[in-house]
Order: C-alpha cells, then sequence, then structure tokens
C-alpha cells in the first residue's frame, strides 16, 4: 500500500502542473483563473503529501499496478472536476454532474450533461477538451514518458494501462523509451491533425474552422473522445472538413506503436501482415456498406452525401469517438442496431479506444474455431494463431475472461438504469438504457434518444449518472484491474 500511495502521489504532483495551461488561457479571455491556480495547488499538495508521508518504498509489483491503475481514475477526474465546482460553471456546479464531466474527458468517452455548450467560457471549455485529450492515451502512460521514478515497476503500470491486449516486452528496450514511443506519436498526429483542419479555415474550405475549433475537434479525434466546442458536433462542419475528421479517427484507431514503426521504421511488410490492422479496416469498410445501404433504403440521406454520412458515422463509433453529422436517434431499426453492433466492436489494442478491441474478437474467433474443429478431431494439436504468432493459453483466458466481464457489467449496468428510470419516471426506456450502458461502458459518449448525439444525460437522476460514471471508469481501465480488487484473495496476500 505505501509503494501505490508513493506513486499516486508521483503522479499527481506532475498533474498538476496541467492546470497552469487552462489558468494561462483563462487570463487571456479575461476570466478569473483562480478555479485552476486553488486546484491545481490543492493537487500538487496531495501528491507532494502522499510521496512525503511513504518516503522510501519497495518496488512496484503486479499487484500493486493493479491498485495504482484504479487509483489514478479515480482520483484525477475527482480534481479534474473540481474547476469546474470552483468556477460555478453553469450546468456543472453539481458535484455530480461535474464529476461525470470530467470522468467522460479523462476516459475519453464523451458523454456530456451539458444542454448549452456555448454557455461555458473559454477556460472552461479548454479545460473540458484538454481532460479528454490527456486521458485519452492516459495519465499513467505520459507519466512513464516523464517522470524517471516511475521506471520502477513501469512494466507493471503499462501493461495495466495500455487499452486491450499488448506485448509489453516487444514495445522498446525500456519503458520509458515504448512511453516516449506512444506520446511522440500521440502528439504528432494532434499537431498535424490541428494544423490541416486550421488549415482549411484559412483556406476558406470551413468558415466555422477557426484555431480553437481546430484545436478542439483534433484533440477530439485523436484522443477518440467526442468532445466538441458545439452542440452541434460535426454537423455543421465542411463535407471536406468531415472527411479529414473521419480519416483523423480511423488513424487514432490504428496501434500508436504500429504507427511508430510504420512512419520511423518503415516496417511496411510488417503492418501488411498485421492480421488485427487488417480486420479493423475491413470491419470500417463493411461497417460503413452495410449502414449506408440502411441508410439509403431509410430514405434517411440520399446521393453521395449518404456514403460520407455512414462512413463516418461508422468511423466515429467504431473508433469510440462519438463525433456525429447526423442525429442517429431518429434512424430506422436496421441503422440504429447496426450502430448498436459497432459500439461492441472498438478499434486497435495500443490505441485510445475503448470497447472490447478487435484483436480481442479476432483472438476469440480463432479459439471457437480451434473447438469446433477439435469437437471433430479431439487428438488434433490446432493452436491458436494470430499474425502468424501462436497464442497462449492465458492470453486465450485473458480475452475470454476480459469479454465475460464486460458482457456482465453491460447487462448489470443496463439494468441499474431500467430500474431507476422506473422508480423516478424519467421517461427513460428499456432500448434507450440498453444504448446508454453500451455507449458509456465503450466510451462512445453518445447513445440513443434524449443521449443522441445532439442530446445530453443531463435529464437522468444522479443514481443513472452515478452508474454511468462507473461505466465509464471500467471501460477505460478495462474493467480486470477493479475485478482483482474485489477479490478477498488480493487483501489477504
Amino acid at each position: 500500500m505505501r509503494t501505490t500511495l508513493g506513486v499516486v502521489g508521483t503522479v499527481l504532483t506532475w498533474f498538476a502542473g496541467a492546470y497552469v495551461v487552462p489558468a494561462a488561457v483563462a487570463l487571456a479571455a479575461g476570466e478569473p483563473p483562480w478555479p485552476f491556480l486553488i486546484t491545481g495547488l490543492a493537487v500538487a499538495v496531495t501528491g507532494l503529501a502522499l510521496k512525503r508521508l511513504t518516503g522510501k518504498r519497495p518496488p512496484l509489483d503486479v499487484r500493486e499496478g493493479f491498485l495504482v491503475v484504479v487509483a489514478v481514475w479515480l482520483v484525477v477526474p475527482a480534481f479534474g472536476a473540481l474547476p469546474f465546482v470552483l468556477g460555478n460553471v453553469p450546468q456543472l456546479d453539481h458535484p455530480v454532474d461535474a464529476y461525470f464531466e470530467a470522468m467522460s474527458g479523462f476516459t475519453a468517452t464523451g458523454a456530456t450533461v451539458l444542454t448549452d455548450v456555448s454557455a461555458l467560457g473559454l477556460d472552461m471549455l479548454f479545460w473540458r477538451q484538454l481532460t479528454g485529450w490527456l486521458g485519452g492515451l492516459g495519465i499513467i502512460v505520459l507519466a512513464l514518458a516523464v517522470l524517471p521514478r516511475l521506471r520502477i515497476g513501469g512494466r507493471e503500470l503499462l501493461r495495466s494501462e495500455l487499452q486491450g491486449p499488448i506485448e509489453v516486452e516487444s514495445l522498446g528496450a525500456t519503458i520509458r523509451g515504448t512511453a516516449r514511443r506512444l506520446w511522440k506519436v500521440y502528439l504528432t498526429v494532434t499537431v498535424t491533425g490541428v494544423l490541416v483542419l486550421a488549415g482549411l479555415g484559412w483556406a476558406g474550405l470551413d468558415q466555422r474552422m477557426g484555431l480553437f475549433d481546430a484545436f478542439s475537434y483534433a484533440t477530439s479525434a485523436v484522443a477518440l473522445g467526442g468532445f466538441a466546442p458545439r452542440a452541434d458536433s460535426a454537423q455543421g462542419l465542411a463535407p471536406v472538413t468531415q472527411w479529414v475528421l473521419c480519416g483523423l479517427m480511423a488513424l487514432a484507431g490504428v496501434n500508436l506503436l504500429r504507427l511508430y514503426r510504420l512512419a520511423a521504421l518503415r516496417h511496411i511488410r510488417a503492418a501488411a501482415r498485421d492480421e488485427e490492422l487488417r480486420l479493423y479496416l475491413g470491419l470500417l469498410v463493411v461497417g460503413t456498406s452495410v449502414l449506408a445501404a440502411g441508410l439509403l433504403a431509410d430514405g434517411t440521406v440520399n446521393g453521395p452525401g449518404g456514403v460520407r454520412h455512414a462512413a463516418f458515422q461508422t468511423v466515429s463509433v467504431m473508433t469510440t469517438t462519438g463525433f456525429a453529422t447526423l442525429d442517429w436517434s431518429t434512424w430506422g431499426t436496421r441503422a440504429t442496431l447496426t450502430l448498436l453492433a459497432l459500439m461492441f466492436i472498438g478499434a486497435c489494442a495500443g490505441s485510445a479506444s475503448g470497447s472490447i478491441k478487435v484483436i480481442r474478437h479476432l483472438i476469440l474467433f480463432r479459439f471457437a474455431r480451434r473447438e469446433l474443429e477439435q469437437a471433430v478431431h479431439p487428438d488434433a494439436v490446432i493452436p491458436v494463431r494470430v499474425s502468424g504468432r501462436v497464442v497462449d493459453n492465458p492470453a486465450l483466458r485473458s480475452a475470454l475472461v476480459f469479454v465475460v466481464l464486460y458482457l456482465l457489467a453491460f447487462a448489470l449496468g443496463t439494468l441499474g438504469l431500467a430500474l431507476d428510470a422506473e422508480a423516478s419516471t424519467t421517461g427513460t426506456g428499456a432500448f434507450t438504457a440498453l444504448g446508454a450502458a453500451a455507449s458509456c461502458l465503450g466510451n462512445i459518449g453518445p447513445a440513443f434518444g434524449q443521449m443522441g448525439p445532439f442530446g445530453s444525460y443531463a435529464p437522468l437522476g444522479d443514481p443513472s449518472k452515478a452508474i454511468l460514471t462507473a461505466l465509464m471508469f471500467l471501460g477505460r481501465i478495462e474493467i480486470v484491474p477493479l475485478a482483482v480488487l474485489l477479490r478477498r484473495s488480493y487483501w489477504r496476500a
């Protein structure tokens, strides 16, 4: 426990510096900076106190790595919500709403309780966008990249923090080097996205795309978060901007280490042999085709614009970003069910995406195929292979356990939302509750009905918001760390 508190304190001490940037934005915008300064000071004092109380500590092991991940992803959003509360921000001055919004940001979910985004000042809008970008790849991964002391036990932290099953040993010579490569790719793609989007505005191709809008949309797209500076998400953007965002989201859904090897090391053949990448791109094409056919058949869209809208919504939902160019809550049954299915796929492991991830679907499909073949040929030895490599039994069990826990959390979340809706008479139907649970657990954001892409989670009661906040948290840490902590044997050891 002492090691855990010390590592959390180290992360918080570094995280305190993040409040300097929104404080500077507040000063430039003529807004009071004290909500950010006070919060930053509180974070720094808490972090330093934890470090001083723990003193010299033993190295971090696997068990405490799980506890660090859970603690950081509970504490950081709490401190992230403080500026909203201290600044008496309209619609976010209630602690439950503020924590919901902060958790949504840091988990790169994009769900919101705001009903009027334009009512926020520039400083709070900036902080809201920054939470999503910082949380996209992960506070802990960034801390591993910049804090030398976290190299002790860093492999356990990185393994627990990265989204999806990743072979940590193959990523680089050192954990710090791996984390730096991840953030180097993340930052490069973000800056490129900001410049391209801003260039569209400067060239007159999209009159709405100013520098702040370019920053907001690019950071959300790369973090696969979905927070937008406008209430209509990406609907009012020019078609060329929507295509750029679509490409940016699809790129951000690729394993960031794969992008690094492809761009810096020119590992083109390895990328071509990557079965996860090929399946990811194939599912995007199939999803777009199915959704376009449904939208055209229902008469929701017409002409070439239908393909653009279908591609945008497919990429946005499957990568768990949550941007929208159309209000999908009004679509027909076929298109709606297609989006719901996409919510359970996710993008590649090693990206900022939520949900189950393509690699787990691939592993479980190969596993199921092997079991069927062995049912006919019991004595056959048939290894499960992905991209030419044998998947060992622990990895198979890990994928299976995760999917079971994911579906269990989804079912319990849906049931909790339905029961609260029945008790509070909020008018939330069964399908709406199901969509909200799937969206928040998958870190997608918008759902259906009143919680659609142009709606808000504001009408829900506090119990439902608490359930959805918990689902966002579980989706971000990928459930297993908390499940491990809930076992009695963990605390006995």
